[in-house]
């Protein structure tokens, strides 16, 4: 398995009335967040601490909220808002 990110439940849940420019500035910081938690977790399936504390990360037009999950080497989108 490698490091990715992806939405959870899924795209039209987290996305549904977000701009499209805010969604391509979401999906660039979580490009730059799988590539932290990749240095990171270098052995992301075998890692057997506790999961990280989710977090938020503001982008210019809003934030989103997101879980890394060493275990499946996944950076989780869980929500996001637009201002």
């Amino acid at each position: 398995m490698t490091w990715a990110w992806e939405y959870e439940p899924d795209e039209p849940y987290v996305t549904e009335g977000a701009p499209p420019v805010l969604i391509a500035q979401v999906e660039d910081r979580a490009a730059e967040l799988v590539r932290a938690a990749e240095a990171l977790y270098l052995h992301g399936e075998t890692y057997e601490g506790i999961s990280p504390q989710g977090g938020t990360a503001l982008v210019a037009n809003g934030m989103f909220v997101y879980q890394i999950v060493p275990r499946h080497e996944r950076v989780y989108i869980l929500q996001i808002t637009a201002w």
